[in-house]
């Protein structure tokens, strides 16, 4: 039946969705409700966003369109049509991205008096301060590379700003020679000056005034700044190696010389001296970009760290410090085995997660502990935890991913600590990257053996669970348990259990899982009974389970997705999703829990997942999916739901053009279903110190700002009673 809903008119390309989520971002940055400073940030964040996407997907179309792969995307685009047109955007995007930081941006921090200063700008203290900053500092670490017929043009690392010179010999204007410098890391891209508090100028503007000092004897013609951003995908053939940490570390220095995808350079560069670059680079004159500004926006972020007496244009702090169900002071195991908890981070805190392995590690009843970690942080309380409970004598597993993006040589670094301390470290199935969240820490109690577990859509990060909104369930379920455990003895050895009781994983078996579930509510549907899906998540890419969403929604099933990034499903199409609406919501906190909701003929289900509707979630990777069963919990889950959809504030509507529009406000009360959620935890951190606590398992309600016209709106189908 799927079959015919591929049609590939139905499909946005994913590439050029994951350009319009970004643009999303990009439109925090010019939205004048956020902090001027947070706007600054979301502009940052905007170019690091980019980096990643060109390092990782572009690189992986410029691959295969330099083989010629001939099938096309769902969409009906072939991989050369798409590496044109994410670059056509993407050109476009920069335009924005500029014009954002010196129309709006830098303007209205002058107002503030911060200033970004150019050269010609400075006092002339200003300007002694800087010539003496770069004899004494700058100039004793920078490598001055000349290229002629005995010295090649060097090579030029990811993602490093250089600078590129035409010169000529003093007094021999015909004389022609090209040189390159790499301004250092080492220094902050953001100078303080002297004279005002927040007055700065930038570091490679600093170099380009007195390069000439490192060429003696040579006249400078011209300077520009650049930047290369190379394939940086990790290729690791599992089947052909025998060890998978060696050959991570093995790929992890190859990856430093990957193919050049996108060459940016200073806006007014001649053609000359940009010819030379992209001919010494070999970048295609499509994936050159010509940049009206600072070259590599990602300063930006550490730039609102260094302005000073202007916290009044950040986001007030906010803490979870509430763990829902359990004191601090609480004795983790006997607070789960008598009831579960459900948590949304980063308004709950993370301490119950660290709090239940630090405990176990302590715990003389506590046999084995079992654990995957996909991302850590640099400093992790739950890997010195792990450590301390294997050097206490108990059994500890701890699944490393270490081919998780970008973090492979943090992984691999915990992977060598844990197996010196003592715990023994698998690195999953071979093909698969193991990505789901889960925590096994067995004990033996006077009854048995019993299992305590934690279950997440996030990763087991102490630092990420601050601006990352994730959910997750601490529960002693005997099915679960059994579960997890088959689920260890999987990743470990060699073990196919034929079923599970309540959990459901990757490969194929959360496919399978979602697909029955929206057939069902397809046979309810077209038995007149009620029907209807809600479904939270990153990403939405994977074209047979859009397929299945447009079948239901064919079939009178009402469809309600929340979409944080890449979408390549569409709305409006008659007969076809006229009964799916769709929302992005991008906002101070990463939208990254995943919910999927089924109202199963008035006996509403919900489970959460660490997968999104991905292709490669679905078919390539390990992760969960587990329900959530008590009915307090899952009322409290569908509510927070609720409120997310009922954002008026962060939300965007996708339409049938495909473009993405605001909620129109009118009539309506404000709703920020983020500061909702954190002004509902301040009240419950209030009335934990006053001892005056809500009901264990009580459901979040609605911000008590919401007006009663409102309120009605959001009690009927959405609360799910």
């Amino acid at each position: 039946m799927t079959s015919k809903f591929k049609n590939p008119d139905y499909f946005t390309n994913r590439e050029l969705s994951w350009l319009d989520f970004n643009a999303r971002v990009l439109d925090e940055a010019r939205d004048k409700s956020n902090p001027l400073l947070e706007r600054v940030r979301f502009l940052g964040i905007t170019q690091s966003n980019v980096d990643e996407f060109f390092m990782v997907r572009v690189a992986s179309l410029a691959k295969l369109a330099a083989v010629n792969y001939p099938k096309p995307d769902a969409s009906g685009m072939t991989a050369e049509d798409q590496l044109l047109a994410v670059n056509a955007k993407a050109h476009d995007q920069v335009i924005k991205q500029y014009t954002t930081l010196t129309r709006m941006l830098l303007p209205l921090l002058g107002n503030l008096n911060v200033h970004l200063k150019a050269i010609d700008e400075l006092s002339e203290k200003q300007y002694r301060f800087i010539e003496r900053y770069f004899n004494n500092e700058i100039s004793p670490t920078i490598t001055p590379m000349a290229v002629d017929s005995s010295r090649p043009f060097p090579f030029i690392g990811n993602n490093t700003l250089n600078i590129a010179l035409r010169l000529h010999k003093s007094g021999d204007k015909h004389d022609k020679r090209f040189a390159t410098v790499q301004v250092p890391e080492i220094f902050p891209r953001t100078v303080r000056l002297p004279d005002a508090p927040n007055d700065f100028v930038m570091l490679e503007d600093i170099i380009k005034t007195f390069i000439g000092d490192l060429f003696i004897g040579y006249k400078v013609q011209e300077t520009a700044n650049y930047r290369v951003i190379r394939d940086m995908d990790l290729d690791v053939a599992e089947e052909d190696t025998s060890d998978l940490l060696k050959e991570v570390e093995h790929q992890l220095k190859k990856r430093e010389h990957g193919g050049a995808v996108r060459l940016e350079v200073e806006s007014g560069i001649s053609p000359a001296l940009q010819k030379r670059l992209t001919t010494s680079i070999k970048v295609p004159a499509y994936a050159v970009y010509s940049i009206g500004g600072p070259i590599d926006l990602t300063f930006l972020s550490k730039w609102t760290k260094q302005i000073s007496d202007h916290d009044d244009e950040k986001y007030p702090s906010f803490t979870g410090d509430q763990i829902p169900g359990m004191q601090p002071e609480d004795d983790v195991f006997a607070t789960i085995r008598d009831h579960d908890i459900i948590m949304q981070h980063p308004y709950d805190s993370f301490d119950a997660v660290t709090e239940l392995v630090r405990q176990a590690s302590l715990d003389d009843e506590v046999l084995a502990i079992k654990m995957t970690l996909y991302r850590v942080s640099a400093n992790s309380p739950i890997i010195k935890s792990l450590g301390q409970a294997a050097q206490n004598g108990k059994q500890v597993t701890v699944l490393v991913e270490v081919k998780a993006r970008f973090d492979e040589e943090n992984n691999v670094h915990w992977a060598q600590q844990l197996e010196k301390m003592g715990c023994h470290v698998i690195y999953g199935l071979i093909g698969l990257k193991t990505h789901c969240k889960l925590t096994m820490v067995v004990r033996r109690e006077p009854d048995g053996i019993r299992r305590y577990m934690h279950m997440g859509t996030g990763n087991y990060n102490d630092v990420t669970a601050h601006f990352y909104t994730d959910m997750g369930l601490l529960t002693t379920n005997t099915d679960m348990g059994i579960d997890a455990s088959n689920i260890f003895n999987m990743l470990s050895g060699y073990s196919e259990p034929p079923y599970f009781h309540q959990l459901h994983i990757s490969p194929d078996g959360i496919r399978d899982f979602l697909v029955a579930k929206i057939d069902q509510e397809i046979l309810n549907a077209k038995a007149g009974k009620t029907a209807w899906i809600d479904m939270k998540m990153n990403s939405l890419s994977d074209s047979d389970m859009i397929a299945k969403l447009y079948e239901a929604s064919a079939a009178g099933v009402k469809v309600r997705l929340v979409v944080r990034g890449i979408c390549c499903l569409n709305v409006g199409i008659p007969g076809v999703s006229e009964n799916i609406e769709l929302h992005s919501i991008v906002g101070r906190y990463l939208e990254h829990s995943r919910i999927y909701a089924f109202a199963n003929d008035g006996d509403a289900q919900l489970y959460l997942s660490s997968a999104d509707l991905m292709t490669r979630n679905l078919n390539r990777r390990v992760e969960l999916l587990f329900p959530i069963l008590n009915g307090d919990l899952r009322q409290q889950a569908f509510n927070i739901f609720a409120t997310l959809w009922h954002d008026n504030v962060k939300t965007r509507v996708l339409q049938a053009d495909r473009t993405y529009t605001r909620v129109d406000r009118r009539g309506l009360d404000l709703l920020d279903a983020q500061s909702t959620f954190m002004h509902q935890a301040e009240l419950a951190n209030q009335a934990q110190s006053s001892h005056d606590q809500r009901p264990t398992g009580a459901p979040h309600q609605f911000h008590p700002m919401l007006s009663p016209k409102n309120q009605a709106k959001s009690t009927d189908r959405s609360l799910h009673k």
